[in-house]
């Protein structure tokens, strides 16, 4: 059985760790993961492209096979692109509905639960600084952010995100979907998502996603991963073609912020699309594709 899952075996232990070792070396060299830092974003777009590199490497490199149609490089486009688009700013504000019934979880209108959310990201500021950068917040109607920050995330999705995001996409969406396709739809996409997300363990450690609890924060991230790997791998499907994943991915990155916008209270383990109350979204976007989706029968 192993032979048979030898190429996707090599492409894990190959990413997993280039992946590691870069990020060992980024973070023993004094390297932060830290918001607007020039070399935190060039450290994670490499980072998001290695999957890609190690992806093209194994199949044309080591086993001298085409690479753009097995991997799903398809630039034919249906209907179900709109839907990898659309869908992810749709379960961010549902996952933001839902934190509102978790215990000392209130609206906050003025943004200030934001600005204590973000202030891991935002430890560069003096108190003086984060009560203006509150007070500036709170002068901006709560439509105008809430529908800049929808637009934004849209374009930055489709654009830039998915540059960043068809790093990752083209290993995931594209070798392993592709290799592990004998598992089955579910299975498949289960283990994917559980290598996605350990993938990710060295920048949630360094509080990426989960400030207040980075060691929780890597089980935390499997679990996401476990769970949301069927809804990109469902449009990778649909489409045919992994750059909708990439786009999936990329607006997913964009608009998860929308998630915790107006929400006071809880923590990150908690509210929030990459929380509890996510996880409570993304499974009934699951349930809906396991009921009327069909994916086994598709693929």
């Amino acid at each position: 059985m192993l032979r048979s899952y030898r190429k996707a075996l090599t492409f894990v232990l190959l990413t997993i760790s280039i992946s590691w070792g870069m990020a060992a070396l980024y973070f023993a060299l004094g390297g932060e993961w830290r918001t607007g830092d020039w070399k935190a974003i060039l450290f994670g777009f490499v980072y998001m492209w290695i999957p890609a590199l190690v992806a093209i490497g194994v199949q044309r490199g080591i086993y001298r096979e085409p690479v753009v149609k097995p991997l799903g490089i398809s630039f034919r486009f249906n209907w179900w692109f709109l839907v990898a688009w659309l869908l992810p700013p749709a379960i961010a504000l549902l996952s933001s509905v839902i934190s509102l019934a978790f215990p000392g979880v209130s609206f906050s209108a003025d943004m200030s639960g934001l600005i204590e959310r973000m202030a891991y990201y935002l430890r560069g500021f003096t108190p003086e600084q984060l009560e203006a950068e509150k007070s500036r917040l709170a002068a901006i109607p709560m439509w105008v952010f809430l529908l800049g920050g929808l637009i934004q995330g849209l374009l930055a999705g489709a654009t830039v995100n998915a540059l960043f995001a068809f790093g990752e996409e083209l290993g995931w969406r594209g070798l392993l979907f592709r290799e592990l396709a004998p598992l089955g739809f579910w299975k498949s996409q289960a283990l994917i998502g559980l290598i996605w997300g350990i993938w990710h363990a060295p920048i949630i450690l360094q509080g990426h996603n989960y400030p207040q609890h980075p060691v929780l924060g890597v089980p935390m991230m499997c679990l996401f991963c476990l769970l949301f790997s069927p809804i990109i791998g469902y449009i990778r499907l649909r489409t045919g073609s992994v750059l909708a994943a990439a786009i999936m991915h990329g607006t997913l990155n964009g608009t998860a912020g929308l998630g915790i916008l107006f929400l006071k209270g809880g923590d990150d383990l908690t509210v929030g699309l990459t929380g509890a109350a996510g996880f409570i979204a993304i499974a009934l976007v699951n349930l809906a594709i396991y009921l009327w989706g069909k994916p086994e029968k598709s693929q």
